[in-house]
């Protein structure tokens, strides 16, 4: 990088001005991607200030570093382009806009640096920060590719077809054999209701890219927690994955809380998941299971986390299809035409028939409380104050959830 440099001194220079307007640069380059760019304008506002900036700074350091040395860029830089090349890719980010923003990265120093030094030196400048460019592009476009070619890859492929197996009962020894898969004594399945992040529903952000985002971020913890790729098939609002265990049962209540937990802080969203355990031969019958007991806690509106069937073994019986359900759902028609009563109803009951509080949160009187019970007693024949009535209007409201079919999962 230095056969060019007429003064020995003008490459420290130049990397000791750079480095002392770096913030500046750095805000400069990222106001530029946002301004010029679509693509990173609709970028999650925390990918930004993580990724993107941090990228940048990383970047110029790379460059005035090699300016200062003369020597060829850092094999460590070299690795950090790639990775976070890798990781575009990944969001799905054309390869067009992420090489673009380096080209406008080196333009911004080109311009900063036309300002700082005198004419005969701005030729070693281009030029050493042309072969900068060149060697970052490089390192980006392979980066880029490899990733790309990794999500198709071989590798991909195998866990697909061995989760598609598993999933519908086919002969798991044989297509574990073939695609090289060693299976565990057991898996526990997985089936989550995921949140819907925040940027996902800002204006100004592009919505796909933050599911991306969300979706990577919870398949890099899962596969963080076992060691490994997991089986698993995710989109933005829920998932499946198969978590290989030697003995399910041992310790899982507070295993599964802790897994729950990691995920749900690593994709910053509420996640809600129905757990169920089997051998890999009863996988497809445990994966039914771990979404109707997701179902059932989203339809009884717990908090997100974990559920196994034993946490919910009522609420799970009463939302099961039939007779009952049908006639227990339409012990509640009579209300329909009264929009306050069941909002009453259902807080009341929920509040453990407290009815100060469910006044305090209807901002209503208590008068007006006890008014509207009374009305739910005259129209359905049952009083929500009663042992019995009590129960058979929860059970009620129960089976008309799952009538209804269940909530999305909520909005972090």
């Amino acid at each position: 990088m230095t056969e060019h440099n007429p003064d020995e001194t003008l490459g420290p220079t130049m990397a000791e001005r750079m480095l002392a307007e770096l913030p500046r640069l750095q805000e400069e380059i990222t106001a530029r991607l946002i301004a010029e760019q679509p693509v990173y304008r609709r970028l999650p506002g925390e990918q930004l200030e993580r990724d993107v900036r941090r990228v940048t700074e990383q970047s110029l350091r790379g460059i005035a570093q090699s300016l200062r040395t003369g020597r060829p860029l850092e094999p460590e830089w070299r690795a950090f382009q790639r990775a976070s090349a890798a990781r575009r890719a990944e969001e799905g980010v054309p390869i067009e806009a992420v090489v673009d923003a380096y080209y406008l990265g080196a333009q911004v120093c080109v311009d900063f640096l036309g300002t700082q030094l005198p004419p005969e030196q701005v030729g070693f400048a281009y030029r050493a920060l042309l072969t900068g460019l060149r060697v970052t592009v490089a390192e980006v476009t392979a980066g880029y590719l490899e990733e790309r070619q990794a999500q198709v890859g071989e590798s991909g492929a195998a866990r697909h077809t061995m989760l598609a197996a598993l999933l519908i009962g086919a002969d798991i020894r044989t297509v574990a054999a073939r695609t090289g898969t060693a299976l565990p004594p057991a898996y526990l399945v997985l089936s989550l209701a995921i949140g819907t992040h925040r940027d996902e529903a800002r204006e100004d952000v592009d919505g796909e890219v933050a599911a991306r985002r969300k979706i990577r971020r919870i398949r890099a913890e899962l596969d963080r927690i076992t060691g490994a790729p997991v089986l698993a098939r995710l989109t933005a609002g829920e998932g499946l994955a198969l978590l290989p265990r030697t003995d399910p049962d041992a310790e899982q209540r507070a295993w599964l809380d802790t897994v729950l937990a990691d995920l749900g802080r690593a994709a910053n969203v509420p996640i809600t998941a129905g757990a169920a355990a089997g051998p890999p031969e009863r996988v497809a019958d445990a994966a039914r299971l771990a979404a109707e007991v997701r179902d059932t806690a989203l339809v009884f509106r717990r908090p997100p986390g974990a559920y196994r069937l034993d946490d919910l073994l009522v609420e799970h019986q009463l939302t099961r299809p039939g007779a009952a359900r049908d006639r227990l759902a339409a012990l509640l028609a009579p209300l329909a035409a009264h929009p306050d009563l069941l909002p009453t109803l259902r807080l009341y009951l929920e509040c453990g028939h407290n009815r100060r509080e469910v006044a305090a949160r209807q901002h209503i009187h208590p008068n007006t409380v006890d008014y509207r019970l009374r009305r739910i007693a005259a129209l359905t024949g049952l009083g929500p104050a009663d042992h019995h009535g009590g129960i058979t209007l929860t059970a009620a409201l129960a089976a008309l959830d799952a009538a209804a079919g269940r909530p999305g999962p909520p909005v972090a």
